[in-house]
């Protein structure tokens, strides 16, 4: 299966999640808001949330991460884009009423933002290789990398996960963060953190450019 057939695929799986489960935690497939909420803490690492920023949510889904970084009181402006139009309808219609919350399937009408993150966009390959998958994860690093200007965080499957679980779901691509933080580490910035101690089966790295 090509990439594009995979991403059509994709597209019309989350579409069928929204249906099905609306704007919650399970209607982009997470397992439920706490595992969301663990993943969200770890990817805002990369923020500096002292003063005023911008932010852009790359495959944002219904924009959750906007109400976890509203919850917490910080002053932000928010971009969030993802491929799949239901999703961003659905984060339109959720924020109307926040003037700072912005969302589009179109990425070349985001303006250059300080931050950008990206949740669990990687994990599901469908029937694609596992090859062209992580081919296409580190295409994709790159432009995320020039929508941003102070850093970037991403999450991912672990290769490090239990034979078993990773058996079971020929479906779900299970990154090597060794593979990934030197990649990082090598391309974008000498900053670049690893976390992997935070009882989920995943990893997520920061990539600070500021230093």
């Amino acid at each position: 299966m090509s990439l594009k057939d995979t991403q059509k695929k994709l597209n019309d799986y989350f579409a069928e999640k929204l249906d099905q489960f609306g704007a919650t935690p399970k209607g982009v497939d997470y397992n439920g808001p706490e595992a969301q909420a663990v993943r969200f803490e770890q990817l805002v690492g990369v923020i500096d949330p002292s003063r005023p920023f911008t932010v852009v949510d790359y495959g944002c889904g219904y924009g959750a991460m906007f109400d976890f970084l509203h919850a917490k009181g910080w002053q932000f402006e928010y971009w969030g884009v993802d491929l799949i139009e239901k999703m961003v309808l659905a984060g339109r219609e959720t924020h109307r009423e926040f003037p700072n919350a912005h969302f589009t399937t179109d990425e070349t009408e985001v303006p250059p933002a300080e931050y950008l993150l990206a949740g669990a966009i990687f994990n599901i390959k469908l029937e694609a290789s596992y090859e062209d998958w992580r081919a296409f994860t580190v295409e994709t690093l790159q432009r995320m990398d020039r929508l941003c200007t102070k850093g970037f965080s991403f999450n991912m499957l672990t290769s490090y996960s239990d034979a078993d679980r990773m058996a079971q779901r020929p479906d779900l691509y299970f990154g090597d963060p060794l593979f990934y933080f030197d990649h990082c580490k090598r391309n974008f910035s000498r900053s670049v953190a690893l976390l992997h101690d935070y009882g989920l089966y995943d990893f997520t790295i920061l990539v600070r450019k500021d230093f």
